[in-house]
């Protein structure tokens, strides 16, 4: 068996939280939202972020969602063509708050990362481009 990459991640998140998603993902992170018009008109069960070309995040909107938990779920991780001060200049500037910085080691390697948190409780983990200092 050769895994070639993940496809996608499928979360779940508040029955309403379909604008609070969109604000978040596509306008503060600057990510595509995908089959939003499907979703709302009741043909899909969700709506997706677009992260690169071959991966997205499924957003599935639930009457019965519970915020995620330490003990049930930590992070997504998110792999970006920008340095650490790229990243920063581009999440202060669009609000969002950033819980840490660290210097995680990923499937690629180690390189600066910050952790925000979306607004369903979601700890993503934005990687810069490693350094090549």
């Amino acid at each position: 068996m050769d895994a070639t990459a993940i496809d996608h991640v499928n979360l779940r998140i508040p029955a309403d939280g379909l604008d609070a998603a969109v604000e978040f993902y596509r306008d503060a992170l600057g990510f595509d939202i995908e089959n939003r018009e499907l979703f709302e008109s009741g043909e899909k069960p969700f709506f997706s972020v677009r992260l690169t070309p071959a991966s997205v995040i499924h957003l599935r909107p639930a009457e019965n969602f519970d915020p995620p938990t330490e003990t049930a779920f930590d992070h997504v991780a998110i792999e970006f063509a920008h340095d650490i001060d790229e990243l920063r200049d581009h999440l202060e500037a669009a609000g969002v708050e950033i819980d840490r910085q660290l210097e995680p080691l990923g499937a690629t390697g180690v390189a600066p990362a910050v952790y925000v948190t979306d607004p369903f409780g979601y700890t993503l983990e934005l990687k810069a481009a490693a350094d090549d200092d």
